[in-house]
């Protein structure tokens, strides 16, 4: 195949989203792409200009944007001759709220962009409609697939004081794992919006349904008071703080505010945002409060002298009983991914301390009786981490291995005989242990599907209870790839076997297994450690044939070896309608001596070796398959595979 310049390839405009929208956005649902339009409405709110926000989810599954901000600009662009409003949705990285450095802007602080987010709205949805009405008319124009296919024109007339832009989008179902958007999701981001900007009205409509309306005049205060569950050990502390004019460390306007407070059971409730992004996987910010907390309260503790000896408080003891809602200001932030999940931005920690910790602080010393209770809550926190880390040092000091309880351990020592084997189901693991050879097999029953670790960090793992049980069973822990040999010095077992149902939810579990061995433990598949059981589908009653010819058991894997099965009988004058043939819905069909003589006996089970592929094939496969940003690709990969897989029965 010749290789030229005709082969490469050269996507424009809004190509690149629609051919790899995982780069661009989260793929489970549109929500995230209707995001982007309510914090166009939201920008215009925090700059001034916008009172009113109205979202519609309509019956069709399209939603639509309405706000009463100064509309986007319908003249000539200057450079791309063509309506601005035109180049706001077709352009990446367009807008006017990249004028940050300006000390006037508007939009020092924005959340979204008029560039990269509306854009990608347009790119992923199957039709886009925009109204705007400014400078006394109304314009429309309209878009499908990314394209005009209407162009923008004036409408009618708008009173001088009617100003704004109604946006509806229809998500294009081919990008996204299902159309529909969840109402909840969307109440708690509309309602997060009232919150954050105090006086501004959100109101929400289900097109046939319920109008929820939401405005907050006393903001972060109101909201967290109604998010909290369980006594208060102290009232509220809320605080605002931003930069003043000519801080050498920090642009003016920067800072946070928020509201926190310490309950003594029950849920927490944790939010936070930057520039009026909701952050669910937290980031800087975040740790700033944590650390202005900390400071805040270990500086009150031992002022007091309130911390007793051989204590040492450390900020997850302050933080492991807090509630807040945080809103970070910071000018051009920099995010985890175009999603805006985490905030990554290494000046937002020091300034969310400088801000918060001396208010904070202050409050502490004017409220001591509270200031206390508070401190009590983290010492006994840190007592109880104490403890915790000098049991796990009494195991690790005692020499013997914590085995899980459901473990059913082998009585040899000897690696080179020794196997384990995962068995999907309590069911089956009972028949397992019943059957097994207790002398070289031990047997871990696994409760339903494990956890997808493709994207898991390895200090993460053991927070899962499945997880665990099999890394303290085979006794070795998470390693990289380029680890030598010796990360194996510990393995209690030479074989470790996994025998799931021969169904499609068995063989996702073997993939999820595979996952995890693939990617944290490499070093066990590469010395040929991982095998696969091959219990069998169907169960073939052959009678007897005289008194030399007993009835007889014969199984078969699956289909095909059962004809092959049925003609070797024919051949040997056996009439097949007097053969009873079944079929095993699961290992937990089986009983113990028929689950032995299939599947775990040496001299007849058949086991398949699992072999560590090459990183080059099996790293973008792997991804495609387990990354949870890949579902486009999915997608594309099943319909273009789907018929080589026949119908699960």
């Amino acid at each position: 195949m010749s290789y030229t310049a005709h082969s490469i390839a050269v996507l424009k405009g809004l190509e690149p989203v629609r051919h790899l929208p995982g780069m661009y956005t989260r793929t489970d649902s549109p929500l995230h792409i209707v995001q982007e339009m309510i914090d166009n409405a939201a920008d215009e709110a925090l700059a001034g200009y916008c009172k009113r926000i109205q979202v519609t989810l309509h019956s069709d599954h399209s939603i639509s944007v309405q706000d009463d901000g100064r509309g986007i600009p319908v003249d000539m662009h200057p450079v791309e001759g063509v309506p601005s409003v035109e180049v706001v949705f077709t352009h990446l990285h367009a807008g006017g709220k990249f004028n940050k450095n300006e000390g006037d802007s508007a939009y020092r602080f924005s959340g979204g962009l008029h560039g990269v987010g509306v854009s990608v709205t347009n790119a992923l949805s199957s039709r886009l409609e925009v109204e705007v009405a400014r400078d006394g008319a109304r314009y429309r124009i309209v878009f499908a697939g990314g394209k005009v296919v209407e162009p923008l024109r004036r409408i009618g007339e708008a009173s001088r004081r009617q100003s704004g832009t109604w946006t509806r989008a229809w998500p294009d179902a081919q990008f996204f794992d299902t159309p529909r958007i969840s109402p909840p999701e969307l109440e708690r981001l509309l309602r997060s919006k009232a919150v954050l900007l105090p006086g501004l009205e959100v109101g929400f409509v289900i097109e046939g349904g319920e109008t929820r309306l939401w405005r907050f005049d006393q903001g972060m205060r109101q909201y967290l008071s109604e998010q909290i569950q369980g006594e208060l050990a102290a009232p509220l502390f809320v605080s605002e703080k931003y930069v003043q004019a000519q801080d050498e460390n920090f642009p003016q306007g920067a800072g946070a505010a928020c509201a926190l407070c310490w309950t003594t059971e029950g849920a927490l409730a944790r939010e936070s945002y930057v520039n009026l992004i909701p952050t669910p996987a937290g980031g800087t910010h975040e740790a700033g409060l944590r650390q202005a907390a900390f400071e805040a309260v270990k500086n009150f503790c031992e002022h007091h002298a309130l911390i007793p000896k051989g204590v040492k408080l450390a900020a997850e003891d302050v933080f492991s009983r807090m509630s807040f809602v945080l809103s970070a200001k910071v000018l051009d932030p920099s995010f985890q991914g175009q999603t805006k999940e985490r905030l990554n931005s290494r000046d937002a920690m020091p300034l969310v301390v400088r801000m918060l910790r001396d208010p904070l602080e202050f409050w502490l010393t004017g409220h001591p009786e509270a200031a206390k209770k508070v401190a009590e809550l983290a010492i006994r926190a840190a007592q109880t981490r104490n403890r915790a880390v000098q049991k796990v040092e009494k195991r690790k000091q005692s020499g013997a291995a914590i085995l899980p309880g459901k473990l059913s351990d082998c009585q040899s020592e000897d690696i080179r005989r020794n196997e384990l084997f995962l068995v999907e189901g309590d069911s089956a693991g009972g028949s397992a242990k019943s059957g097994r050879d207790k002398e070289i097999q031990a047997i871990l029953p696994l409760r339903g599907k494990v956890l997808n670790t493709w994207e898991v960090e390895p200090g993460s793992l053991y927070a899962n209870r499945e997880i665990h049980d099999i890394a303290v069973a085979l006794g070795i822990d998470p390693h990289p790839p380029e680890s030598d040999d010796s990360v194996l010095a510990s393995l209690r077992y030479g074989k470790v076997v996994i025998m799931t149902d021969a169904d499609v939810d068995g063989s996702h579990i073997r993939v999820l297994l595979c996952a995890l061995f693939y990617r944290h433990f490499p070093k066990l598949v590469e010395q040929g450690h991982l095998y696969f059981a091959q219990p069998p589908l169907y169960r073939l009653d052959v009678p007897g044939q005289g008194k030399n010819r007993p009835p007889r058991k014969v199984y078969a894997l699956d289909e095909s070896e059962r004809e092959a099965e049925l003609d070797k009988l024919r051949r040997e004058k056996i009439r097949l309608e007097n053969v009873n043939i079944s079929r095993f819905k699961g290992l937990g069909e089986m009983n113990p001596e028929q689950l032995w003589e299939t599947t775990m006996c040496p001299d007849t089970r058949r086991l398949m070796r699992v072999r560590l592929p090459r990183p080059e094939e099996a790293e973008p496969l792997m991804n495609m398959l387990m990354a949870k940003n890949e579902s486009a690709g999915r997608r594309a990969w099943m319909e273009q595979n789907g018929a080589l897989v026949g119908a699960d029965a």
